[in-house]
Parts: structure tokens; sequence; C-alpha cells
């Protein structure tokens, strides 16, 4: 049996030897993740994606084919032109071709199904959205997996429910492929996203504010940068919620979203981290009060060509999923865990002042790591090399683990180029508006007292501990003597010249 004679031109072979072998790659390198398992995020990108595309455009180029010989045909010259075309299933040769037809459209829209339903929820993967563009997408990805949210789908919180939103991160994402591919991205990438989804919509599928009011008890363990890295606790109430939970949210840090209320706020730069702004709306009653900070004063010309917004989950837990913590972060963090000795003199001091370095790659900063601290041991501790080696190694390793998860050099990322909100130590965080600054035409002021947030139940070195009995609560002791600067100046004007 034969194929009409349109078929038959080099333009069809060609589109039609391109779909064949797009076709027999992909129905391979699917058998084979069925029977090896799909752990190369790289194949299905080829899979469900590639070749898919190369398979479409073979198909085209032999439907190309095939017009182009048909019009060929109709530029001769005819003794007689039918209106329709004449069926008659009688004649074997067109038989032949209604079943050909049929069963390859068939085939082709059972395999497209299954390709399309695959390439959906490929790239609807943590892989393809956190390996595919290994170097831009790295420091996010490393951080989301050791973030609270590791067993959260990315699409979850990035994209959400809804063919509307679907649509929209798809278009987007094509201008992020094309970024990458020419090396059009900024690094770091700018934070916030100005585009992404509600809270509403997103944070709160899960976390339900009506019903999240109890406090939290926390303790936070810190070393002194002194010879023997001298340890000092803190013990905390958080208070998210008020004393009872049968209060509701009638006071605490979750009071900020309480269903009644309503706080708006502007902000000079799209970072949102200088506030100039802020109302305040009691949804029941009506009540309404504007804060305006007296340092940062803006003219009404000015505050109108600022971007207003309702605080949301987002405002103060801005880094949810991608926390990038600061040397000393990972370096207590590791104290803590046993994998730095506390026995090496002097390790937080020489570890410190390694880390406050910026190196152009991470296996320089590896190298610089390991080198500085032998160095400064055989200088000040040679005996720690004679006798204590591997707990040195094991430090070493530590540090090059908490800089490999945290600091990426390649892109610009690190702790203060996506600064967390949530807390006041290394950048203003709560201070953004409570500061005291903030004050009503009838002298309501944003208060920066400590104990709206947290009271302190313990504080000091393990065996000189200070408690509080009771309901009582402590009066914050810097653990180096400053006297009272505390409590005038913001913590991250000191904090932040120690990262």
């Amino acid at each position: 049996m034969k194929l009409p004679k349109h078929y038959y031109s080099w333009t069809t072979f060609i589109g039609g030897t391109i779909a064949l072998i797009s076709l027999f790659m992909i129905v391979l390198l699917f058998l084979m993740s069925l029977v090896f398992g799909d752990n190369d995020n790289y194949s299905g990108l080829f899979t469900f994606i590639i070749l898919p595309t190369i398979m479409f455009i073979g198909l085209a180029i032999m439907f190309i084919g095939i017009l182009t010989r048909i019009r060929r045909k109709r530029q001769l010259p005819v003794e007689k032109e039918l209106v329709f075309p004449v069926i008659d299933f009688n004649d074997s040769r067109q038989r032949f071709i209604v079943f050909i037809f049929a069963i390859g459209l068939s085939i082709f829209i059972v395999l497209s199904a299954l390709g399309s339903y695959q390439a959906f929820h490929y790239t609807e993967s943590n892989e393809f959205c956190g390996t595919l563009c290994h170097t831009v997408m790295e420091p996010e990805y490393t951080a989301y997996q050791g973030s609270a949210h590791a067993r959260v789908q990315c699409v979850e919180c990035h994209v959400g429910s809804g063919a509307g939103w679907y649509m929209r991160s798809k278009l987007s994402g094509l201008y992020q492929v094309y970024s990458v591919m020419v090396g059009a991205y900024p690094t770091p990438i700018p934070t916030p996203l100005h585009n992404l989804r509600p809270a509403q919509e997103t944070c709160e599928k899960c976390h339900w504010p009506e019903k999240f009011y109890d406090r939290k008890y926390v303790v936070h363990k810190h070393y002194l940068a002194d010879e023997e890295s001298t340890e000092w606790d803190i013990g905390l109430v958080m208070k998210t919620g008020p004393s009872y939970r049968a209060l509701g949210q009638i006071e605490g840090i979750h009071w900020h979203i309480n269903s009644d209320v309503k706080i708006e706020y502007a902000s000079t730069n799209s970072k949102r981290d200088t506030i100039v702004w802020v109302r305040y709306t009691n949804l029941k009653s009506g009540e309404v009060h504007i804060y305006k900070d007296d340092n940062k004063a803006v003219d009404d010309e000015q505050l109108a060509l600022l971007e207003f917004r309702t605080m949301d989950c987002l405002d103060c837990h801005n880094r949810p999923s991608h926390d990038y913590k600061s040397p000393i972060r990972f370096f207590d963090d590791a104290m803590t865990a046993g994998k730095i000795s506390r026995s090496l003199p002097d390790i937080k001091i020489a570890a410190m002042e390694i880390l406050r370095n910026d190196f152009p790659t991470r296996d320089s900063a590896f190298s610089y790591i390991e080198s500085e601290l032998y160095d400064y041991y055989e200088m000040m501790y040679p005996e720690v090399l004679e006798s204590d080696k591997q707990i040195l190694d094991d430090a070493i390793m530590a540090i090059k683990e908490g800089y490999a998860q945290n600091i990426f050099p390649k892109m610009k990322v690190k702790w203060n180029a996506y600064p967390n909100y949530m807390g006041h130590l290394e950048n203003d965080g709560c201070y953004r508006c409570h500061n005291n600054s903030f004050k009503s035409q009838s002298n309501r002021v944003i208060s920066r007292e400590c104990n709206l947030c947290h009271l302190i139940k313990e504080q000091g070195k393990p065996g000189e501990m200070e408690f509080a009995t009771g309901k009582g609560f402590l009066e914050f002791v810097h653990p180096v003597d400053i006297k009272e600067k505390w409590k005038t100046v913001f913590c991250a004007e000191c904090h932040k010249e120690l990262y």
C-alpha cells in the first residue's frame, strides 16, 4: 500500500524522521525512568519538555511539506476540478489512509495527554524549581531544604491554586528562562517579590490565624567571642497571642493580622525596610489612627508616590523558607549541636574574623578558612595541633558546612542581602515601626517596649542563671557590659558590625 503522492517529499520525510526519532526517545526515557527511578532532573527536562517540543517541530515541518506538495499540484493544469473530495471506502487505498490517520491520531492524542500531564507535574516539582537553573536557584533551594517548609511544594506558596495564577506564573517563568539563558539576571535577585500571591491565599491555607493563639517558650544559646566561648542563654515567652487562648487575638504579636484590625503602611523603598507612614483601622468600631515617623518626615506629595501595603504574615515572616543565617547564628548553632567544641580556645574569635571577609568563590572561602585557622592555632596555641587536631578539623568542617548552606558568593547571597525581619538583632526588623518615633495626631505612639513581644524568664551563664518566678519576668541584661545603651540604641546599630 502506498500513501498519496503529496506525502513524498524531502521536507515531509525530514519532518517525519525528526518526529519519529523524538517519539522513540521520549518513550525510551520514560520507560527508563520507570525501571531505574526518576532521580535525574535533567532527564525529566528532556522527556517532558525538550523532546516533545522537537517532536512538534518535526510534525510542523512534515505538515509544511505536505501543504507545499498540495499547492504545487494545484498549480498544475487539470481537466476537471472537484469541489468536494470523493470518499469511497470500497477503495482499498482510501481505507488504508483513513486507517493510518485514525490510528496515528489516536496514539498522538493519548501520548499528548499523558505527556502534558507529566510535563505539568514535572514543571510544578521542587526539583524543577530548584535545580534546573542551578546557579541562580542554588541559594533558595539550599535554604528551602533546611527550612520548616521543606515538605511544602514550592508552587503552593509561589503559585497557589487556580488557573489565573498558574498562567501568570508560567508567563513570568518564560522571562526568567530567557534571563538565565542570556545571563540577564541581577545578583542577588531583588526581594521582596512584589507579584507574590497574598499571604491570605497561601500561608493561611495551612496557618489559620484565628486558631494560633498560644504563647511559645523558646531558649536561645549564645556564645561570647572570648577565649572560652562563654555560653550565655536566654529563655523567652514569645507573646504570639494573649495570656489565655480564650481571649482570641486581642493582644500579642499576631494581633497585627487580627481579622478585626487592618494595618497599612508605606515604605520609601522596594525592600520595605524604611517605613514612614502607618495607618491603624479598627474594622468593627471604625476607629482610625495615622502614625508618622518624626525622624523620617515626608510631605503629602512624596507620600502619594510611595507604595501602600496592607500588613500580612510576610511583613514579619519575610524569609519563611529561604532564611540565610549570619556567621554568628550558624556558628552558635554548630557549637550547640556539638559540631564545634568549646575546648578550642578563641575558636569563635578566630572564626568571626575569617567570616567577616567576602570571597569570590566557595572554594576560595573554604581554602581561606582552613589555612587561616591552622595558621592561627599554630601561632597562638600550637599544643592544639599536637593534641587536638581532630577537634580543630571537626570545627573547620562545621564552619565550612555553615558557610555552604548560608553564603553563596556567585549570586552574592548572604544574610544581609536578604535580611530576616522576624526579630531585631541583625537589622531593624520590628523596629521599623516599633521605635517610639511613630506618633499620631492624638499623641499615640507605636512603642518599642520589649515586653510587647516577649517576656524574659531566664538569662545568664549556665550555673549562674537568673530566673523569674510565677508571672514575673526579668529585665534584659546584656552579656557584655554596655551600661544602659541597649535601651536607647537599636540592637542592629552595634550587632551589624559583628557580622
